[in-house]
C-alpha cells in the first residue's frame, strides 16, 4: 500500500522539477551554438530527473521499511533483476553517448579546419582571426584588411580597447591561436570557448542570432594580467558592420 502511495508522489515531483530543467531555454538563444549546446543540457536532465527520483525513492522507501530491522537478511540471487538493471544501464548510456555525439560532432560545437575551410568557401562568411597575447586580444579580419585589439592595462600596450564586431545572422568563422602561452576564447552568452595555444590553430563557427554586446574572457590563467584580459563582442546588423570596418574608430557600435 505504501508503495503505491510513492508512486504518485515521485510523479508530482518529476513534475515540479521539469518546470525547472533550464529556465534560460525558454528565452531566445544567442547563437546556433549556445542552442544546440542548451538543447543537449536540457535532455539529458530530463533523462536524469526520473532515474534519480526513482533511486532516491527506492532508497528512501527501503529505508523507512527495514527501519525497524536489527539484523540484515542475506540477499537472494534475483537473476531477472541483474539483468533488468543491467540492460537499463546500457540503455541509459548508449542514449547519452549518442545523444551527446549527435551534438558535439555538429561544426558549430567543434569544429575542424577542414570545417572552417568549408564554411569560409561559402559567400558572406565572416573571419576573424583572434590572438591572445599577454594580456590583450588581437582581432584581425583578414578578408577587410582590419586589425584592432582589446585587452588589460596591465599588458603596458596601447591595444586601443575596441570590441570584436561581427554581423548579426552571419556565418562567422573564428580561428584562435596564441603569441606566448596558452590562454582561452571564451564568450560564455553565445556558447563559445576554444583554446589558443601557441603554434596551433582551433576553430570556431557560429551564427549570433541576436544583437547586443557579449562578454570576452580569457578562461585559461596566463599570468598577472589574466583577471584583466576581457573584451566585448559586439553583434550588429549588416550595415552598422560595413560601416564600422571602414572606420572603426570613428563608428559607435
Amino acid at each position: 500500500m505504501r508503495g503505491k502511495r510513492l508512486v504518485p508522489v515521485l510523479v508530482a515531483a518529476v513534475g515540479f522539477l521539469a518546470a525547472f530543467v533550464d529556465p534560460v531555454a525558454a528565452a531566445q538563444y544567442q547563437s546556433v551554438t549556445e542552442q544546440l549546446i542548451r538543447d543537449l543540457n536540457s535532455m539529458l536532465l530530463a533523462a536524469a530527473l526520473p532515474i534519480t527520483l526513482l533511486v532516491e525513492g527506492i532508497l528512501v522507501y527501503t529505508v523507512w521499511k527495514f527501519r525497524n530491522n536489527d539484523e540484515a537478511k542475506p540477499t537472494k540471487e534475483n537473476r531477472r533483476l541483474e539483468i533488468t538493471w543491467t540492460v537499463a544501464t546500457a540503455v541509459v548510456l548508449l542514449f547519452v553517448g549518442v545523444a551527446a555525439y549527435g551534438v558535439m560532432a555538429q561544426p558549430s560545437v567543434t569544429a575542424t579546419q577542414a570545417d572552417a575551410q568549408e564554411a569560409i568557401a561559402e559567400d558572406e562568411t565572416v573571419v576573424v582571426d583572434v590572438e591572445g597575447v599577454q594580456w590583450y586580444w588581437n582581432y584581425e579580419y583578414p578578408e577587410e584588411d582590419l586589425a584592432v585589439s582589446s585587452g588589460s592595462a596591465t599588458s603596458g600596450i596601447d591595444y586601443g580597447n575596441q570590441p570584436m564586431v561581427v554581423p548579426v545572422d552571419t556565418q562567422l568563422v573564428i580561428r584562435t591561436h596564441a603569441a606566448d602561452v596558452i590562454h582561452a576564447f571564451h564568450a560564455p552568452e553565445i556558447g563559445l570557448k576554444a583554446d589558443a595555444v601557441p603554434g596551433q590553430t582551433n576553430y570556431l563557427i557560429t551564427e549570433v542570432t541576436e544583437e547586443g554586446t557579449y562578454q570576452l574572457y580569457c578562461a585559461e590563467f596566463c599570468g598577472q594580467g589574466h583577471s584583466e584580459m576581457l573584451g566585448e563582442i559586439v553583434v550588429v546588423d549588416q550595415d552598422t558592420y560595413e560601416e564600422w570596418t571602414e572606420d572603426p574608430e570613428n563608428t559607435s557600435v
